[in-house]
């Protein structure tokens, strides 16, 4: 399975099967977070056989079984809730190709739990978790904005703008809100977010899914 593929595949799933990863799933995530951390300066950290990650409350009541988990951490600076953002997108991505599924988690997860469970260090951003495993079932699609609400170009939108929105609108975001805006104009794009707290987190993802769909050799942000 290609990225592309996981793209279109991947759903928000909350309940989790009893089976621990194996683990050369484990090593290839472990990987995959290492060479995310070495190219962004970040301390994203996959932890597994755990619980901690979700209040007692939320385990009860909206998921099953979440027991592993990537904890999405870095250095207190501006920029860091974008670069976790963009990193997780790919994270998630990868774990589908890996027949894995993912949830992302932000206001709802236990910031005393993965604190605890990281090794970032006590001044370090945590700004939510992703958790993963092997769904009971591979979710279902969200409810989405049209293109018309999210984006505009100025004149004809080629092929590779429509699909690159096409793909931030499968991008999962704060409360699945989709607040942000993508301007095209030549082969310049500029993308906003506006979705409150996770504004940072939202736009790396959507960052992210845009340059899937459209092909990072078509355009430049702006």
């Amino acid at each position: 399975m290609t990225l592309q593929e996981a793209m279109r595949e991947r759903h928000t799933v909350r309940k989790y099967k009893n089976e621990p990863l194996a683990k050369d799933v484990i090593h290839k995530l472990n990987e995959r977070i290492k060479s995310q951390n070495q190219k962004f300066g970040l301390n994203m950290q996959l932890v597994t056989n755990n619980k901690d990650s979700l209040p007692g409350f939320i385990a009860l009541t909206m998921s099953k079984g979440v027991r592993n988990y990537i904890i999405l951490a870095g250095p207190d600076t501006p920029d860091t809730d974008e670069k976790l953002g963009y990193s997780s997108a790919d994270l998630m991505l990868y774990a589908q190709t890996l027949g894995l599924n993912t949830w992302w988690i932000g206001g709802m997860f236990s910031r005393k739990g993965a604190r605890k469970n990281s090794n970032a260090g006590d001044d370090a951003k945590i700004i939510g978790v992703v958790a993963v495993g092997y769904g009971e079932n591979q979710g279902v699609p969200h409810k989405s904005k049209a293109a018309s609400d999210v984006s505009s170009y100025e004149g004809t939108a080629p092929a590779w703008f429509q699909a690159g929105v096409s793909a931030a609108l499968s991008a999962p975001t704060a409360m699945n809100k989709q607040a942000f805006m993508i301007q095209g104009r030549g082969d310049k794009v500029s993308m906003t977010c506006n979705s409150g707290s996770f504004s940072g987190a939202d736009l790396g993802i959507c960052k992210y899914h845009f340059e899937l769909g459209a092909g990072t050799d078509n355009f430049s942000w702006i």
